[in-house]
């Protein structure tokens, strides 16, 4: 049933006449860490007079494997039923960019699985449109030793040397002045 009304969505986006709309990704490629979080942003030229209701937007995960639904808007309002278990609850979509025509969604905790192809697709009243950018998510090194450095042992060995560094000028002065004093009696 999701992949039929996939299809069927697909089917409507690409019947509509191309038009004069023009989508641009902002990055083509993103790196990204495991865990983290990422904004994947898309723009496009909105008329001033259109309303929001008349905008769909559709971005998907392509991999070799499968095709995700990222986010789905549909006449102003969300879609969630037809966004995919792999990004429940880890998307976040601006709702006040999408007036100045940019499309932000931020992706949180990020997975390894969540590396591949976005493809966003728009469609306004003056046509529709897509772009595509790739992310890259690499994992944490799980094995990587963890160091830990402990800032105060340093700080302590640099104030002691400080110091003594300021204890030796001042030995010097006394010297100097010592000698010079020594040298002005005679």
């Amino acid at each position: 049933m999701k992949m039929i009304f996939r299809i069927l969505l697909l089917i409507s986006f690409i019947s509509c006449i191309s038009g004069s709309l023009v989508v641009n990704v902002t990055q083509t490629h993103y790196q990204a860490e495991q865990n983290h979080s990422i904004t994947l942003e898309w723009t496009f030229t909105p008329k001033p007079d259109v309303s929001i209701t008349s905008v769909y937007i559709y971005c998907q995960l392509v991999t070799d494997l499968r095709v995700s639904v990222l986010f789905h808007l549909h006449e102003g309002v969300e879609v969630s039923e037809s966004q995919d278990q792999q990004f429940s609850g880890r998307v976040q979509f601006d709702r006040d960019k999408l007036r100045e025509g940019r499309i932000r969604l931020q992706v949180s905790r990020l997975r390894t699985d969540d590396s591949g192809r976005y493809d966003c697709i728009i469609r306004t009243s003056d046509g529709w449109n897509m772009d595509v950018c790739r992310l890259n998510v690499t994992a944490v090194d799980q094995h990587k030793p963890q160091t830990t450095v402990n800032p105060e042992p340093e700080n302590r060995g640099r104030t002691g040397l400080y110091a003594a560094l300021g204890l030796f000028v001042c030995v010097c002065v006394l010297l100097f002045l010592l000698s010079y004093r020594l040298k002005l009696r005679t």
